[in-house]
């Protein structure tokens, strides 16, 4: 039995990889291929997305040499996520603190504040008797 190949739009992870963002943009969905058009033509980019993108190539060339990868936290939550950032840990600020993502494949097309929720699953106390400050609470 064949183990399955990860494939974006019929393109198999490995030329994923070596593929540029012009030619990602192509298959990309029309939001991220906005964006990305947007990044490359320098229209309305703004600084932080510009310095995200050289730190995540020099980030790229130290892995390829390898040499651990550098830390690199951002707050662009809007930045699609591009075959240069796979097999990356790039750390997303949620608000509160930055949440390590670690990229796959399989993220393509999706924006890093996906994967960074801002808000935690609410975690109630216990029930019963204690919970409130009621008269007959017991002694342990």
């Amino acid at each position: 039995m064949m183990a399955r190949v990860f494939t974006y739009r019929g393109i198999p992870e490995d030329q994923l990889l070596n593929m540029d963002m012009k030619e990602f943009a192509k298959i990309a969905p029309a939001r991220i291929r906005r964006s990305i058009e947007r990044m490359l033509s320098g229209k309305r980019v703004e600084p932080e997305e510009k310095r995200l993108l050289e730190r995540i190539r020099e980030a790229r060339e130290l892995v390829k040499e390898g040499k651990r990868q550098p830390r690199i936290r951002t707050h662009c939550r809007d930045f699609p996520i591009i075959p240069e950032m796979i097999g990356l840990t790039i750390e997303v600020y949620n608000g509160k603190e930055f949440i390590p993502v670690k990229v796959t494949a399989a993220m393509l097309g999706h924006y890093l504040g996906e994967f960074a929720l801002t808000r935690k699953p609410v975690q109630h106390g216990e029930k019963g008797l204690g919970a409130t400050r009621s008269k007959a609470a017991p002694k342990k």
